[in-house]
């Protein structure tokens, strides 16, 4: 079966109202600009805005701002570090790039350039999935097939909203990782996962260390419920801190000592991409 490609299309899932508007690239006051609602990006790095503030100013706005027309304004679909960069330096004129979408085609598009640019937290893409699932009724399977990700990390980042919300919140910050919490998740004891999540911070705990604590605590008799049958724990979370970092699916084989690690790209662009993060 041919891949689809990654950001196809979630608004495929569900009829759209026929394309009124055609795309074109303008200059428009800064002001016309609004931010958009459907962001799944929480937190914007301030020393990061103003290193691209310093890029804008001495080489101006490259990539022109993905905008929808709203009545007498334009609302931003994906840019908003552009945006912000450039209210920075008090710009007064910017680039768009207008187009026809729809509140699912501008949650999609925003979602799709943040992951590929590696621009959100755990927690913010499962927000974001979570709030495609709610309010669009879209399921996990298409989610996975859009994003180009695998059903089951899909499931497992909206279940990292199930921890602590001071958890998430040490995750947002990136004091621990996803790996982390999905460990934390193996234990249904809210109280050991507060303190484990202590113990990473304070002590440097690797995943494979907060997996043997996790086991010390788990009464017996207990199975694992975390990995597919066959494949080992820490594998498990490798195989997904990876697709997590890549954006794309990720498979681990590993036979004793040795393996190999299967990556998934569905276009020339998607293989550019993949390289260029791996090269970082």
């Amino acid at each position: 079966m041919e891949a689809r490609a990654l950001g196809k299309g979630l608004a495929a899932l569900i009829p759209e109202k026929e394309k009124s508007h055609k795309e074109e690239v303008i200059y428009v006051q800064i002001e016309q600009i609004k931010p958009n609602p459907f962001q799944p990006r929480e937190d914007f790095n301030v020393q990061s805005i103003e290193e691209l503030a310093q890029s804008i100013k001495e080489k101006g706005v490259i990539q022109p701002l993905l905008v929808r027309r709203k009545n007498d304004y334009y609302e931003l679909i994906a840019g908003e570090r552009r945006l912000r960069a450039a209210n920075l330096l008090n710009l007064k004129e910017i680039p768009i790039l207008v187009k026809n979408a729809g509140d699912l085609d501008s949650l999609e598009l925003a979602l799709i350039e943040n992951v590929q640019r590696q621009n959100l937290n755990p927690i913010e893409e499962a927000h974001a999935y979570k709030y495609l699932i709610e309010k669009f009724q879209i399921s996990q399977e298409k989610i996975a097939e859009v994003m180009g990700k695998a059903k089951a990390t899909i499931s497992n980042i909206l279940r990292i909203l199930k921890l602590p919300q001071e958890i998430q919140v040490e995750i947002r910050n990136d004091r621990i990782s996803f790996a982390h919490g999905r460990v934390l998740l193996e234990s249904e004891d809210v109280n050991l996962q507060r303190r484990l999540t202590q113990e990473i911070i304070s002590k440097g705990l690797s995943v494979r260390e907060l997996e043997n604590l996790i086991k010390m605590h788990r009464p017996k008799g207990i199975k694992r419920r975390m990995q597919p049958l066959n494949k080992e724990p820490y594998i498990a979370v490798l195989e997904e801190e990876l697709q997590q970092i890549l954006a794309t699916k990720v498979r681990i084989s590993k036979r004793k000592k040795r393996g190999q690690i299967s990556i998934e790209f569905y276009s020339t662009e998607d293989l550019e991409r993949i390289v260029k993060v791996i090269k970082k």
